[in-house]
């Protein structure tokens, strides 16, 4: 059931975000959803979970070696494959679905928030260990991540939609920023 929500998710469509019609889509019930996960919250957060599993935020042996333009320019490559994977564009619909608002979606979907909130977590820590070593601020690796999935988002979107901008040159001029912003964050 898991897998059927991610490809129908994955289509982008905003109906998509029904656990309902995914359940009808592989012939099951509402009462089997239910069953299983507890409802529609419990659905989601399992969807979620399950794509966490199999992404692991980043790999850190590729990340972790090196100097840090390389370990900059694997993190934005990662992030470039894949933010057009099928997990990610799943996630994206179930986003566009959800609430904006934190505390509206805390409310009505609190194990989907939680679920939200440790990859979230996740990715700040692997962005943490992916520059340990270096001798770079924390605070700006917080930074860092933080913007970065908002601009990769954007240019992956350009990638997708079809664009006259060089995307490769894109990237690099993002890695080149990220990199000098962290460079002049020596905080030994």
């Amino acid at each position: 059931m898991l897998e059927a929500a991610l490809q129908s998710l994955a289509s982008g469509d905003p109906g998509a975000a029904s656990a309902n019609r995914i359940a009808k889509e592989i012939g099951a019930t509402w009462g089997v959803v239910k069953y299983q996960f507890g409802g529609v919250d419990g659905f989601w957060a399992a969807v979620l979970h399950r794509t966490a599993v199999r992404c692991q935020a980043l790999p850190s042996p590729a990340v972790s070696a090196g100097q840090l333009h390389e370990r900059v320019s694997v993190i934005i490559d990662i992030l470039y494959e894949g933010l057009t994977s099928t997990d990610s564009r799943a996630i994206e619909t179930l986003r566009k679905a959800l609430p904006n608002d934190r505390v509206e979606l805390e409310q009505h979907y609190p194990k989907t928030a939680v679920a939200l909130s440790k990859w979230q977590h996740g990715w700040a820590r692997a962005c943490q260990e992916a520059f340990a070593g270096l001798h770079v601020d924390p605070n700006r690796v917080r930074e860092v991540a933080a913007f970065i999935p908002g601009a990769m988002r954007g240019i992956t979107s350009e990638k997708q939609l079809g664009t006259y901008t060089d995307l490769d040159q894109a990237r690099r001029g993002l890695t080149n920023a990220i990199v000098a912003y962290l460079e002049n964050s020596d905080s030994s």
